[in-house]
């Protein structure tokens, strides 16, 4: 399928009637396609519920070859994970799976002990041996082998060891790869925090192109990465896939999301394939992607759960009001400590702040306030700003919030006080 970017836009002011017809035939063709088995991939969101009742309401035949996988990192939101456990009570009875992050398989160092052992390396002039001869590291473990018993036994002391059969979660994410800030465009690199670490110091890499040099340069001084989107999410779903058999996935994903979203529905349309090595790989059956949703809009999603009465989740209805009077809901569930957008005003930490607290506070004094500050003294080019003269942690309180934005210093804040509207329960 080829279409233009106008075709598209066409496509999307089209009424909703319309767009149910099109999802129906969307999915019919991947159901006629299917070998195996059947999945979609839910994430507790306003979009894959609507997609979840399209399948249930018009193609009840195909039950018993399909399953539900709810994408649990770990760190969702409270409202979508009561509600996903409902749905799976009034709608998921034995076709609802969860996929959750995977265990290490052997112990490891905690990111400040892998940094421990690479400054005795150097120190010591033994870096050499853990290096690759254009300097970058061999391998994160070879480094952590090379950990003498000094420094082993002080790590051991102060709990810098994750041991083997750690859940893969967030927290451990965060220390070995680094906080999920600036999104995917920006944050290029899905390696090892220390793997960067060498790749900054040692790498005989050179470059003449001053946007990656600048890039390379903020790299230094703040810890991002979007590895986690891979390992609290892709990851387990994709093994869960293979252990059900799975050769076609439904996915609620809309091309009106993002441009990247657009050119992906233009070129290859409702349905695609690729290959998957629990099916042959290149040379086994093909693994098949729907997406029945892809002219869908906000809008219409919303149109299509008032007229069928589509239960959703609470969080949805939770926001915050500004000084204006403007009531502000949440528009995106997800990771509850994801900071990928915080180039832009009313992202997710913002309203995080504001909707849940206590999650917020847990996630900044844990490191993200500190990492977003560096990130802003890295972007203003030595202008000095009251980042400069006070530690994150000490900010925290202060209002306006210094950590609502990465672009620029927040000046203004904009909650009505005592008229923020959502429930505030305790992460588990």
């Amino acid at each position: 399928m080829f279409i233009s970017y106008a075709d598209l836009e066409k496509e999307q002011a089209r009424d909703l009637d319309y767009k149910i017809a099109t999802a129906i035939a969307a999915i019919k063709s991947a159901v006629k396609v299917c070998r195996h088995r059947m999945a979609i991939a839910f994430s507790a969101g306003k979009d894959s519920t609507v997609l979840w009742h399209l399948i249930e309401t018009y193609f009840p035949e195909i039950k018993n070859r399909l399953v539900v996988i709810y994408g649990n990192t770990g760190v969702e939101y409270p409202e979508c994970v009561k509600f996903a456990r409902q749905l799976a009570r009034d709608w998921g009875k034995g076709i609802f799976y969860q996929a959750i992050p995977g265990r290490t398989e052997e112990e490891g160092l905690k990111y400040e002990a892998q940094k421990a052992v690479l400054d005795f390396l150097t120190r010591t002039n033994r870096v050499q041996e853990v290096l690759k001869p254009d300097g970058k590291l061999k391998s994160t473990r070879a480094l952590e082998a090379m950990c003498p018993p000094g420094i082993r036994e002080a790590v051991e002391q102060e709990g810098l060891i994750w041991p083997a059969g750690t859940r893969k979660g967030y927290w451990w994410c965060v220390d070995q790869y680094g906080w999920p800030l600036l999104g995917k465009a920006k944050s290029k690199l899905k390696a090892h925090r220390i793997n960067i670490d060498c790749f900054l110091r040692f790498s005989k890499s050179q470059s003449e192109d001053q946007t990656l040099l600048n890039y390379y340069e903020l790299l230094k001084q703040c810890k991002f990465s979007q590895a986690c989107c891979d390992i609290l999410k892709k990851e387990p779903s994709e093994r869960l896939q293979a252990e059900l058999d799975v050769d076609v996935i439904f996915k609620g994903l809309m091309a009106a999301e993002s441009r990247p979203r657009q050119t992906n529905f233009i070129t290859r349309g409702y349905l695609f394939k690729s290959h998957r090595p629990h099916l042959g790989g290149k040379n086994g059956d093909p693994f098949w992607h729907c997406n029945p949703l892809q002219i869908w809009t906000d809008d219409d999603i919303w149109a299509y759960i008032n007229r069928f009465n589509v239960p959703y989740s609470s969080l949805y209805d939770m926001g915050w009001t500004d000084k204006n009077g403007h009531y502000h809901k949440i528009k995106r569930n997800g990771c509850m400590g994801c900071g990928t957008d915080l180039l832009y005003p009313n992202n997710h930490m913002a309203m995080l702040r504001r909707t849940h607290p206590n999650q917020w506070m847990k996630f900044m004094s844990k490191g993200m306030a500190e990492q977003i500050r560096n990130i802003q003294i890295a972007r203003r080019n030595g202008q000095v700003s009251i980042l400069d003269v006070y530690e994150a942690k000490d900010l925290l309180e202060i209002r306006p919030c210094a950590f609502d934005r990465i672009d620029h210093l927040v000046w203004d804040d904009e909650t009505l006080e005592d008229e923020v509207q959502g429930f505030d329960p305790e992460v588990a």
